[in-house]
Formats: structure tokens, C-alpha cells, sequence
């Protein structure tokens, strides 16, 4: 499948279907409960790696100054294309980027003050004290807000799936790279979001739905911002396979 088509509604319905099948899944064996229940009985029945410092301020606090520090950099890169330095045909797809990122992370972050889903961490099965309630249950006024859902911390990891279609848009000189930036978007996410379940700050499906609002917004922004240049790497791609069937045929 192409780039192009990826941003494309069946593509899109898709992933949306495939998240909701995989929630139901995870709901239907408890396999949040039993993942959760896994990594607090490895920590001795308790989030040892809750305050812990390369969980709490190297892979937390500092994945997300990393995070920005990336964003930064695409800005200095995206300022470096008026004066001839970057290439102008990367301006655009750096434009891209520095919108999508924390567009898809703020969703993310906005989305999780209202959906009322506690962190293991909250829950009384791990030490906590709020009872394990279904995210259709009314949830009692004495519990309080609680925003676990879905995982913003992964989200500033997998907003970087960006890169995919950026580079997939810069031209021939970065379309290669477009699966070297999907990997650096998972790798990061799922390192984010790995060490936020050791803490007991997010169950699977809470990652799980942020990569999927990630992945939404990265492909529904490249084809509001970068339709043009994605039709032009698809038309490319083509082209490219065409070519070796043509020399053979006259051969």
C-alpha cells in the first residue's frame, strides 16, 4: 500500500476497527488486568519503578524533554530551508511535523482529562484505594477526576510517526528514510509507554489508543498538509516498479 494510501478513509477505518477489536480482545480476556498483575508481582507487589530514578526522571522526565528537543530541532531545520541550507523542498514536510507532533500529543493529553479512567497505580488491586470500575460505570463524585486514558507519556513518542509521511513527502532524497522514521515513532513510543506501565501508570489498552490517535492524526494531517507531494512519492513508486518490468520486456 502506498503512502498516499494510507491517509485514504479505507485505511483509516481500518486502523480504527483494528484498535477497537484489539480493546475488545484486552476487555474480553482481562488481558489489561493480567499484563498489569504480571509487572506488579515482578516488582514484589508494589510499582517499585513508580519513584524510581531511571523510570521517573530519565526514561519520564526526560523522554519528554527529548521529545521536545526533537521538535526544537525540526524548528531550527525548518527555519534553515529559507536561507538555502535545507533543502526548500523539505519546508513543507518540516511544517508538517512541527504542527502534527503536538497536535497529536495535546489530543491525546486533552482527551484523557475527560475520560474518568483510573491508573493501575489508583486501583485497590495494586494498592491503591478506588475500586476497579468499567469505563461504562457512573463513576462515584468521591473518587475524584482521574485522567490514565488514553496514555499521553506514550503519545509524545508516537506523535514522532510524523516522520513517516514527512519523509515520504521531502523527496527522493528522504523517501527512503520514511520507514527509518516509522521506526524511531514506535520505538519511541513503545519505550514511553513501557516504562509508564512499569510505574503502573498506564494499562496496555491505554497505549495501545494512543498509538492508534497518533497514527489518525499523523495520517489525516499529511493528507490536509501534504497531498500533493504524497501523490508524486506514490506516482514515483510506481513508476520505479514499472521500470525494471519495461527494460525486461524489451530485452
Amino acid at each position: 500500500m502506498s503512502v498516499d494510501a494510507l491517509t485514504r478513509t479505507p485505511a483509516l477505518l481500518g486502523v480504527i476497527a483494528g484498535a477497537v477489536a484489539l480493546t475488545c480482545l484486552l476487555a474480553a480476556t482481562g488481558g489489561d488486568a493480567w499484563w498489569a498483575d504480571h509487572l506488579y508481582a515482578w516488582q514484589g507487589g508494589t510499582w517499585a519503578a513508580r519513584d524510581a530514578w531511571w523510570s521517573a526522571e530519565l526514561l519520564h522526565v526526560g523522554g519528554r524533554r527529548f521529545s521536545i528537543g526533537c521538535w526544537m530541532l525540526t524548528a531550527v531545520a525548518w527555519g534553515l530551508t529559507w536561507s538555502g541550507r535545507v533543502p526548500a523542498a523539505w519546508r513543507r514536510p518540516l511544517g508538517y511535523v512541527l504542527l502534527t507532533v503536538p497536535l497529536a500529543s495535546a489530543l491525546v493529553s486533552v482527551l484523557k482529562t475527560h475520560t474518568g479512567i483510573d491508573c493501575p497505580w489508583d486501583l485497590q488491586r495494586y494498592g491503591g484505594t478506588h475500586p476497579w470500575l468499567s469505563p461504562f460505570d457512573p463513576r462515584p463524585a468521591a473518587l475524584g477526576p482521574a485522567a490514565c486514558f488514553p496514555a499521553a507519556h506514550a503519545a509524545a513518542g508516537y506523535a514522532w510517526l510524523a516522520l513517516y509521511f514527512a519523509c515520504a513527502a521531502a523527496g527522493p532524497s528522504l523517501r527512503t528514510w520514511r520507514r527509518l522514521g516509522l521506526v524511531f515513532g514506535l520505538a519511541l513510543g513503545l519505550v514511553f509507554g513501557a516504562v509508564q506501565q512499569l510505574r503502573g501508570a498506564h494499562f496496555l489498552s491505554h497505549d495501545l489508543w494512543a498509538l492508534t490517535l497518533c497514527w489518525l492524526v499523523a495520517a489525516l494531517s499529511a493528507r490536509v498538509w501534504l497531498p500533493a507531494q504524497l501523490r508524486d512519492a506514490a506516482a514515483a513508486r510506481i513508476t520505479s516498479h514499472r521500470a525494471p518490468i519495461a527494460h525486461g520486456a524489451l530485452r
